[in-house]
């Protein structure tokens, strides 16, 4: 074999060790299998403000990639050879049913090595607290949601600051740079800067394989141009450009397989069921789509003096 050929196919093999690495997963406990046994069915007509705390049955969504969240807010596992990286926490009530799923799958949440965060808004990141008290985990997170994870609280820079109440101030909070990808052994998640529905917005992408097949994975950020009663996008023209531009970021992601936050925004617990696709590489450009006229909607309704 050729040197370029050499050197091709190394790079080849260590792609395909780097998604496929085996995770340490043992059967579940009884009590755990029992456990799961009376875990119900999410409602697939649930809206969006429903079942946040609500446990979700765990699943395999692709790979070495688990839903550990409840019915209303997503927490994803991400499992490989040196441990696990967890992905939200949802709300300051859910860590007891995430960490019973972890469990449930087969997994210790003593694996989970990192923590991370979409945004930090009391629906997301309520739960980190608890779960970094059950893992010993740092929770990494971009410089805008800094302060807010280790305080528990937002400031005015977030739109929503009047329609958003407190959380467990998180310990360990360490600082992520835009861009940065989170590796852990063979584990390599990268972050995305998304801000928009919260300053310290963050999508994650990473690479999944079952045998020789691998998808790109996207978990992106909730993008719903949500203001309180004191707040308007049209005054806040810089911030208004980076909710833009996080739209951009959003369309180009790698992006087979898209996870959100709030499942209903992806329709993943109905894709879970198999209503419609699970893997479908156009998601995130309808995603970012909706979301860009969402944002443009809102702005029309402040010109007016419509805006709710």
């Amino acid at each position: 074999m050729s040197r370029p050929h050499r050197f091709a196919a190394a790079i080849a093999t260590a792609l395909l060790a780097a998604c496929a690495a085996p995770a340490e997963r043992h059967a579940a406990t009884p009590a755990a299998v029992a456990d799961l046994a009376n875990v119900p069915a999410c409602p697939l007509d649930a809206s969006p403000m429903d079942g946040w705390s609500d446990r979700a049955p765990p699943r395999k969504i692709f790979g070495n990639t688990y839903y550990v969240g409840t019915c209303g807010i997503a927490a994803v596992l991400v499992v490989g050879d040196a441990g696990a990286i967890l992905i939200d926490g949802a709300t300051e009530q859910a860590p007891a049913a995430i960490l019973a799923n972890i469990r449930a799958l087969g997994f210790d949440p003593r694996q989970v090595k990192r923590l991370l965060n979409t945004h930090e808004h009391m629906d997301h990141a309520g739960g980190l607290a608890g779960l970094q008290r059950e893992t010993g985990a740092p929770l990494l997170a971009r410089g805008p949601a800094i302060a807010t994870l280790r305080r528990g609280s937002s400031d005015r820079e977030d739109p929503q600051l009047g329609e958003l109440t407190g959380f467990p101030p998180v310990g360990d909070v360490r600082a992520l740079a835009d861009g940065e990808v989170v590796r852990l052994g063979t584990l390599a998640l990268a972050s995305h800067a998304t801000p928009g529905h919260a300053p310290g917005g963050t999508s994650w992408t990473w690479r999944a394989c079952e045998g020789t097949r691998c998808v790109d994975i996207a978990y992106v950020d909730s993008h719903s141009a949500l203001t309180d009663d004191a707040y308007r996008f049209s005054d806040h023209p810089d911030y208004v450009a980076a909710f833009q531009r996080s739209l951009d970021v959003v369309e180009a992601l790698p992006c087979d397989l898209l996870i959100t936050p709030h499942p209903v925004a992806s329709d993943l617990l109905a894709r879970f069921k198999g209503d419609s696709p699970l893997i479908d590489a156009a998601a995130c450009r309808r995603f970012a789509a909706g979301a860009r006229s969402n944002l443009d909607k809102r702005l029309g309704e402040e010109r007016k003096g419509t805006a709710p």
